[in-house]
């Protein structure tokens, strides 16, 4: 038993050494000036860190993360329906729903998800 813990780790430990080695062997080692310069989504990397950021980018990351979040939890409902009582499971899952939607039809009467002002 032991002897096959040994050789387990014996393996991923040269299995580890192997890919750091080949990581710092394998890429071009020629920088040049656009490797070296920094990336900014866009942005001029050579003007100021302070310009203004629009706060709708935080918007829609907000409310990318509620309906990924929406997704979460109703990933489970398959295996609803094998509780004493899948209707309760259905009633609730369905209020989430319609709960999110109301959420998305409010931001999009208020003009949230809208690029241009």
């Amino acid at each position: 038993m032991t002897s096959l813990i040994t050789i387990c780790i014996s393996i991923a430990v040269l299995l580890a050494l192997i890919l750091a080695i080949v990581s710092f062997w394998l890429p071009q080692m020629t920088p040049d000036y656009e490797k070296l310069s920094p990336y900014e989504c866009g942005f001029d990397p050579l003007g100021s860190a302070r310009l203004p950021f629009s706060l709708r980018f935080f918007l829609v990351a907000i409310l990318f993360l509620l309906f990924d979040l929406e997704i979460a939890l109703l990933l489970p409902l398959p295996w609803g329906d094998q509780l004493a009582s899948p209707l309760t499971t259905f009633f609730w899952a369905a209020m989430v729903l319609v709960l999110l939607t109301i959420g998305l039809i409010y931001e999009w009467i208020q003009g949230g998800l809208e690029w241009a002002e």
